[in-house]
């Protein structure tokens, strides 16, 4: 074969540097990857796997330097966001993603949550029955969350402003990554304190972050150990949007953070407002009652008064005066004294008709100051 001086001329070694160099100069040096995790496993320490879109696939490695620091360990069919660079092998010309960060994918996330939900389920760890009441006035909580945050820093102004009373036990937790024993371990140490720091209710809270940021929420060892809480147990974990397995498993789902404090403690300023009203509406009870016993009271002397001996002896007095003159009225004199006379028979009996007289009777005219004796020289009608 004759030599085209046009054309390139590489051995095995310059043409592979060559590649390699390419590759470092027109690729960038770090970008993110979305793929499937297929055939893992563990050589001498470090972690290899093939990633694959249904389409096409390569290899990748997770070094051991680096796989300590990995926030997600992946398994068969994983769905994963790779942060990784190249890695060009000249002597072999071989090609390989080494991975710098890996998290699981939405739909990976979404899929374990379905998958503890299903098996919680039945087990009766998710009915909403079972929740049991917040404490109304708590006087301990403990509040496991990262420390130092921002979700930190709200929910303690938060407890401040609206019941400074509240004791607050922090109890610092990783919350990202494959942190689920440590968050486990925390909880239990916490459990075993509780009666000696008399804890009424624990709170478990993590800031904003996206879904996959929250997988560890969805673990169902932590599930059973918050289900297994002899306190009330509040979560607020990510935004409003957001739902995982703890979330279920809890007393009470907050939509955020700050919302887990809104909704364990009490607003002292709303406290003290119903109490002024309380206290309002007391003080018009007892007036409206001391109103009705004067009314009573002013009532029963009277009574007494009415009952009083000299009262009882003026109204019979007035009584007898009443009657005494009422005899007087109907009383016959009283017809006499106005030219009126009673006409007797000398055995005294009254006439009352002229039929009882004859001629030649002798008849008694009563007056009023004496009487007359008379003889009836006749009658007849009027």
């Amino acid at each position: 074969m004759s030599s085209d001086p046009g054309l390139p001329h590489y051995s095995v070694a310059e043409l592979n540097q060559a590649i390699g160099s390419l590759l470092e100069r027109g690729f960038a040096p770090r970008f993110l990857l979305e793929a499937t995790v297929s055939r893992p496993q563990l050589k001498k320490g470090h972690l290899w796997l093939t990633l694959v879109d249904g389409q096409a696939s390569i290899q990748a490695v997770v070094w051991a330097s680096q796989l300590s620091r990995l926030n997600h360990q992946p398994l068969e069919g994983d769905g994963v966001l790779v942060v990784g660079k190249l890695n060009f092998w000249s002597a072999r010309a071989s090609l390989c993603v080494q991975v710098l960060d890996m998290r699981p994918s939405l739909s990976t996330v979404l899929l374990r949550f379905e998958q503890v939900r299903q098996q919680l389920e039945p087990e009766g760890l998710l009915d909403p029955a079972r929740n049991r009441p917040l404490p109304p006035m708590p006087r301990a909580i403990a509040l496991l969350t990262s420390v130092p945050s921002s979700a930190l820093a709200d929910m303690l102004r938060t407890a401040a402003e609206r019941w400074p009373s509240t004791r607050i036990h922090v109890v610092p937790i990783p919350v990202q990554g494959a942190v689920e024993e440590q968050i486990r371990q925390r909880l239990a140490e916490v459990l075993a304190v509780a009666s000696a720091l008399g804890l009424e209710a624990i709170v478990l809270a993590r800031g904003s972050g996206s879904r996959e940021d929250l997988a560890v929420f969805d673990s169902e060892a932590l599930a059973r150990d918050l289900a297994a809480c002899p306190l009330p147990v509040i979560t607020g974990l990510g935004h409003e949007d957001d739902l995982t397995i703890a979330d279920l498993v809890a007393d009470y789902r907050a939509a955020t953070p700050t919302g887990a404090m809104v909704a364990l403690l009490p607003d002292r300023l709303s406290l003290i407002q119903d109490l002024s009203h309380q206290r309002t509406r007391l003080r018009q009870l007892v007036h409206h009652r001391l109103q009705q016993e004067r009314l009573r009271l002013e009532g029963e002397r009277q009574r007494l008064v009415q009952l009083h001996p000299n009262q009882l002896l003026e109204h019979w007095r007035q009584q007898l005066r009443q009657r005494h003159e009422l005899l007087q009225a109907l009383s016959p004199q009283r017809l006499l004294q106005r030219g009126f006379a009673l006409v007797r028979r000398p055995d005294g009996r009254l006439l009352r008709s002229v039929q009882q007289v004859r001629a030649g009777d002798r008849l008694q005219l009563e007056l009023a100051d004496g009487r007359i004796d008379a003889v009836a020289e006749g009658s007849g009608p009027g």
